[in-house]
């Protein structure tokens, strides 16, 4: 199976600055996701597979941080200006990456894996998953991974109507666990289809011929402003140190500082 693994981030960011690549928890926050392919590789890879690995930015910072760690070999496409813009769709920018890497690399990958550079709490087996999904379903455009909601629109959400509240979809569920189970897309791991990234909409991508693999709902949060990333850390110390399975990415992400 040939691999590509794709890390994007760009420079600038409205909710917290430069978050792609400062530090969590005193190590570079693009280290755990570099950590979870080095790992993944040592693990799963088997001698007749092939992995490249891409990062996509226009931040130098960024650049100069996933070059420091010379456990992976990680090459970089500087980000072109029309795809560094906060309403460009991340497919497009992993659609540039498939397109340079097909050209640079001369390879026609089977799976292309995107690892969300905010997104550093997850675990190898977690990553495995995603993969091992997409592989088993050809007919699937992506997997993509995701956390049981904690609201439901059946039961505990709500929308405001014609100067009213009421549920979001209406029902006659009187407890959470009768209504249909519905999830949230953490924007942690994506596992596409080449062919479906090269023709399908990117607009409406994610609309339909979609599976996903489900993961622990405490070891993901949007960091979409400083009180996220102060509370990530949080939860991230506690998973570190009790979690073996987190511990593992933590520990070989320390190990290269």
């Amino acid at each position: 199976m040939d691999v590509l693994f794709t890390l994007c981030g760009r420079a600038g960011s409205k909710g917290v600055k430069g978050k792609n690549a400062r530090d969590f928890l005193d190590i570079p926050l693009v280290w755990y996701s570099m950590a979870g392919i080095c790992l993944y590789i040592k693990k799963y890879i088997k001698p007749e597979d092939h992995v490249d690995i891409v990062l996509n930015t226009d931040s130098k910072d960024l650049m100069a941080l996933v070059k420091q760690v010379n456990a992976l070999n990680v090459s970089v496409f500087e980000r072109d200006e029309s795809l560094a813009g906060d309403r460009v769709p991340k497919v497009a920018v992993i659609l540039d990456c498939l397109k340079r890497a097909k050209n640079l690399f001369h390879k026609e990958y089977d799976i292309v894996v995107d690892l969300d550079i905010t997104s550093p709490l997850r675990t190898v087996q977690d990553i495995k998953n995603a993969i091992d999904k997409k592989a088993s379903r050809n007919d699937v455009d992506v997997v993509y991974s995701v956390a049981p909601s904690r609201r439901n629109p059946y039961f505990n959400m709500v929308k405001e109507e014609n100067g009213f509240f009421c549920k979001a979809i209406a029902s006659n569920f009187t407890t959470r666990q009768e209504a249909p189970a519905f999830y949230d897309m953490n924007a942690s791991i994506y596992a596409y289809s080449p062919k479906a990234l090269e023709t399908k909409e990117q607009s409406t991508f994610f609309n339909s011929n979609c599976d996903a693999v489900v993961m622990a709902d405490t070891g993901i949060l949007d960091i979409d402003s400083e009180e996220d990333y102060e509370l990530m850390q949080i939860i991230a110390s506690y998973l570190y140190e009790n979690r073996e399975n987190y511990q593992e990415v933590y520990k070989l992400a320390q190990s290269w500082m």
